[in-house]
């Protein structure tokens, strides 16, 4: 019998959202503000967030656990939340001048943050790409294999002796690995694409991400990135009401704007090859759409199970929603190359 995992679907984006207060939300507010003792303390109970709720992850968004791409008014209108995460790989792969990658040798690509492997999958099957997918979480790992075994819904591939799945035209695999030190873990110049999607943001040292991605990466690779951002020049009341919540129901260290990026970037001798694109109104969707998914009690109940954490997390989607509406909260993808 073949493995799987069982993904919820998503209705059309058209259909009607719960208002922005519910009775659930408001049962379980939980107060701001729960420090990070130190930076290890804050990578422990990401690993531990995710090792304890990837599953609900699939349950909820599927094997794309990322944003969603609606470019045009008839998409927010008709396209599930599945087809506009497929939609987002496809506009990272434009911007980075992959979307048509024909070569006799497999693109060698690293996915940091690589969740349940549902991008590290499609660039495999795609571009038959040999990706490596790494995350911080136990459990994601054990996901991600798990679903990269079955092919052509029914047979399963063993791995070989480098750990590598056959998944389509490609292969990939997946290591449990802090990405902070993937500088040591790989081989100088040896990957063609370092790809990061909405996994930077958690990272306690960017600029050790930033130099770890040029030490990996081949002459001319290539590093493409979508993230979440705040905006520029936030006073402190804004902070406060509108990125505080997603920082702390997120376990993300302070947030950075796109241009803080850039520095870093450039700061290593990356060049900006694609300037960062905001797509915020065209994403936004996503979380409407979560927001809705979320209001089920057996949810809540999971979350107040996993403590203050837990609560938190849910209660961000929601100032997430808020942060899109009053241009706080942005969101942008960008490439760089080596």
């Amino acid at each position: 019998m073949a493995e799987s995992v069982s993904v919820a679907t998503s209705a059309p984006a058209a259909n009607p959202l719960p208002a922005e207060t519910t009775d659930l939300s408001n049962k379980y507010e939980t107060p701001l503000g729960l420090a990070h003792t130190t930076m290890q303390a804050l990578k422990d109970r990401i690993k531990q967030h995710y090792d304890l709720a990837s599953d609900y992850y699939v349950s909820l968004w599927g094997e794309h656990i990322h944003h969603g791409y609606w470019p045009t008014d008839e998409s927010k209108a008709t396209e599930s939340k599945e087809t506009a995460q497929a939609n987002l790989i496809r506009l990272l792969l434009s911007i980075a001048g992959l979307d048509t990658t024909k070569s006799d040798t497999p693109l060698s690509v690293l996915d940091v943050g690589c969740g349940v492997g549902g991008t590290s999958r499609y660039l495999a099957t795609e571009l038959g790409a040999r990706v490596t997918g790494i995350t911080i979480s136990t459990r994601q790992i054990e996901l991600a294999t798990k679903l990269a075994r079955v092919t052509n819904g029914t047979k399963k591939v063993d791995a070989g002796d480098d750990g590598f799945l056959s998944v389509g035209a490609g292969q990939a695999r997946f290591l449990e690995l802090d990405a902070e030190k993937m500088g040591d873990h790989f081989d100088a110049d040896g990957f063609d694409v370092v790809w990061i999607s909405e996994a930077l943001s958690h990272f306690p040292d960017k600029a050790l991400f930033f130099q770890n991605a040029h030490r990996v990466l081949k002459p001319g690779g290539k590093l493409v990135l979508a993230d979440w951002f705040k905006a520029e020049d936030l006073d402190a009341k804004t902070f406060d009401t509108d990125i505080k919540p997603i920082e702390d129901g997120m376990l993300l260290p302070p947030m950075c704007t796109q241009a803080d990026y850039v520095k870093l970037a450039s700061s290593t001798g990356l060049q900006v090859m694609a300037e960062p694109r905001d797509i915020s109104g065209d994403v936004k969707q996503t979380w409407d759409l979560t927001w809705a998914l979320v209001q089920k009690p057996s949810l809540w109940a999971f979350a107040l199970s996993q403590g203050r954490d837990g609560i938190a997390f849910l209660q961000a989607f929601r100032a997430m929603r808020r942060g899109y509406a009053n241009g706080t909260f942005r969101y942008a993808v960008m490439c760089f190359q080596k």
